[in-house]
């Protein structure tokens, strides 16, 4: 199966998610149809290297059910974007990739019809709260009902309901320490990290391909280990462009880290410089400009604290990649692993 194949057999489980709630919606009202066009936008576009990452692995490991495997990695899919849509409430973000998100779009119309922006606001972080909610059950019950013998779909849905305990996790620990719960070291925030991002992202879709296409647990295991590794690594670089990334292309304010008191690994490391004292002052200052916001980033290179988490980034990815040769991942697959994460690495440049 050629990627185009994959994609397109992937994003008609999508659609069809999409159709059955929006054709579920027609009675209940024009708001609620309108939260399910503004879904169906949250779930288009993106990486989608998740589902790529599944697929890839069962193709690796002999899967030849391409609609089994596409089913599950469409409800992967589903699970990151409601992961996506309630973080962005959690933030009190309105766009995504440069765009009104569903909070967003909710927003927009709600001022449009003369409401105040405190219960436009509200109204938006209801309907983020409502759609990510769709999302997650879609999500479950795409897995629940991909054709694979009871057994494997048991297997998966533990995985998934594993991912979304990590998650949650993460996201209150993300949370607490943004607001001054626990200690912000390297450590925890690595930890916050690995929980956030790492479970659901990485180490989900490489071991649910592996199950699905019937591979040793040893094997299920290094890849679980494997998924740790590249998913800390790839929530470094994104803590990275966070804060030095260009915002037309990561959709998202370089200021809004900074702004919100983000404890990020980039955050925990230039607290053990000697700069930190300079950049304090503009760590968690609300209404920051982008001059304060630029001389913050200065402040992070010269501490080295930029080059210390890129740094931390490339030595997990390549502990990754040497599991990934152990293992005997094909010579195709390890190229486009090795794709993938060098192209996150150049992108915070």
């Amino acid at each position: 199966m050629n990627p185009t194949d994959r994609d397109l057999e992937r994003d008609a489980v999508l659609q069809d998610f999409i159709d059955r709630g929006t054709a579920s919606s027609g009675p209940l009202g024009g708001p609620y149809q309108q939260l399910w066009s503004d879904l169906a936008g949250a779930t288009s576009g993106g990486k989608r290297f998740r589902p790529a990452l599944l697929v890839g692995v069962y193709q690796a490991h002999g899967g030849t059910d391409r609609h089994m495997a596409a089913t599950v990695a469409a409800g992967v899919e589903l699970l990151h974007t409601a992961f996506v849509i309630h973080d962005d409430v959690i933030d009190g973000d309105q766009t995504r990739r440069g765009l009104p998100n569903v909070s967003g779009a909710a927003a927009g119309r709600a001022r449009a019809a003369g409401v105040d922006k405190a219960h436009a606001n509200a109204y938006a972080q209801t309907a983020g709260i409502l759609a990510g909610d769709l999302a997650l059950v879609g999500a479950v019950r795409t897995v629940a009902l991909c054709g694979a013998p009871p057994a494997t779909v048991s297997r998966v849905l533990d995985l998934v309901d594993q991912a979304v305990h990590a998650s949650a996790a993460g996201e209150l620990a993300d949370v607490g320490l943004s607001v001054g719960i626990g200690s912000a070291t390297l450590g925890e925030v690595l930890t916050m990290a690995e929980l956030k991002t790492a479970v659901y992202s990485f180490v989900l879709p490489l071991q649910a391909g592996a199950i699905l296409a019937g591979a040793a647990a040893p094997v299920v295991d290094r890849l679980g280990e494997l998924g740790r590794l590249v998913g800390i690594a790839f929530q470094l670089q994104d803590d990275v462009l966070g804060v030095f990334g260009d915002e037309e292309q990561t959709g998202k304010s370089c200021l809004s880290d900074l702004r919100e008191a983000k404890q990020t690994p980039l955050i925990a490391h230039a607290r053990t410089t000697a700069q930190w004292p300079s950049i304090a002052p503009f760590h968690g200052k609300a209404d920051l400009t982008q001059e304060q916001a630029d001389r913050a980033c200065a402040l992070l290179e010269e501490c080295g604290s930029r080059q210390f988490i890129e740094d931390l980034a490339h030595s997990y990815l390549e502990a990754a990649l040497v599991i990934a040769d152990e293992i005997g991942l094909p010579r195709e697959f390890l190229g486009w692993v090795s794709t993938l994460t060098k192209g996150l690495l150049r992108s915070a440049a």
